[in-house]
């Protein structure tokens, strides 16, 4: 809803809700409050198959609210895993909630690289000028980028470990790290590495070499998880840099982001079940689970105050 947009692509309203409802459509109503402000702000709004509506402090608004968000779903540790693009989403998506001049600059890249591959595709020969051009204007935007990313991953380092340890209290060492070919040492580099691969991106017809390509891994003991450890390990490992944002996102904001978790419970066995709803037994931040797993379900009957809402059928039974 803050996004207003769907984790899943070319998701449309009936996905959302049945149809097979008189009147299918979603009502909400939200309140926000930061940490360092009195003042709240409220969002509502209304999805149907006609459209949507949206109303700030009660006045109509087209405008995205600016809330950071972070969203878990239980498809998300395999895709992060097994997908080089994946984990280059996650880290653009969530780095740009923090740096709002990587988010733009990041667009300025893309489309720059949309437009060179648009016309390698084409006869390359004969729009030379325009892709040097390109790569002139493309060389600084990857110094800026890789610079930014390594930036990020350097001040996530310890949050990823930290959280580790209290999510599942485990003797292990988990970091994340930049696999990346390009340097730092100058900006004209980039426009060289262009130049240099430039014959061959003709020949395949796209940019085969860039910041594009770059790739983060998640080192478990100095390992690769996604080639070393199980399933559950690769859960814990995923949830742990998950968490480990949320404090990097609170340490920068002095506000937490709104936190989504969809039933996280495959992979997980009962004792790391216990050992994360511990850990959220103790975070401050606002967060909405769901689950269809019953034994799950006890585990989190054990957060005392939590607010629990009974789904059957599409429709709410309980509060």
């Amino acid at each position: 809803m803050i996004l207003r947009k769907s984790f899943r692509k070319n998701t449309g309203f009936p996905q959302f809700l049945s149809i097979d409802g008189e009147k299918p459509e979603i009502l909400f109503s939200s309140v926000f409050k930061k940490e360092t402000e009195e003042e709240l702000l409220t969002l509502t709004g209304k999805l149907s198959l006609e459209g949507s509506s949206w109303y700030q402090n009660g006045k109509s608004t087209n405008r995205k609210l600016k809330t950071g968000v972070v969203f878990i779903n239980p498809f998300d540790s395999q895709g992060f895993h097994n997908s080089a693009s994946s984990r280059r989403s996650w880290i653009d998506d969530h780095l740009s909630q923090l740096d709002t001049k990587y988010k733009s600059e990041l667009a300025r890249y893309q489309k720059s690289l949309r437009f060179r591959n648009k016309l390698l595709s084409k006869k390359p020969s004969e729009f030379r000028k325009q892709i040097e051009a390109i790569d002139r204007e493309m060389a600084p935007l990857s110094y800026y980028l890789t610079a930014t990313r390594l930036s990020f991953i350097e001040e996530l380092k310890p949050f990823v470990q930290k959280a580790f340890f209290d999510l599942f209290s485990e003797e292990h060492l988990l970091e994340i790290t930049l696999d990346t070919k390009m340097t730092l040492q100058n900006p004209s580099i980039y426009f060289d590495l262009a130049t240099k691969n430039r014959e061959k991106d003709e020949i395949l017809g796209y940019t085969h070499y860039g910041i594009h390509k770059d790739d983060y891994v998640l080192l478990f003991d100095g390992l690769n998880s996604f080639d070393y450890c199980s399933l559950g390990q690769q859960k814990m490992s995923y949830l742990s840099l998950l968490f480990a944002y949320i404090e990097l996102f609170r340490y920068k904001f002095n506000s937490f982001p709104i936190v989504l978790l969809d039933d996280v419970s495959g992979e997980l066995d009962k004792l790391r079940w216990k050992r994360l709803v511990d850990y959220l037994k103790t975070q401050n931040f606002q967060i909405l689970i769901t689950t269809a797993n019953d034994r799950f379900k006890d585990e989190l009957d054990t957060i005392a105050g939590a607010k629990k809402i009974l789904v059957d059928g599409g429709s709410v039974q309980s509060i």
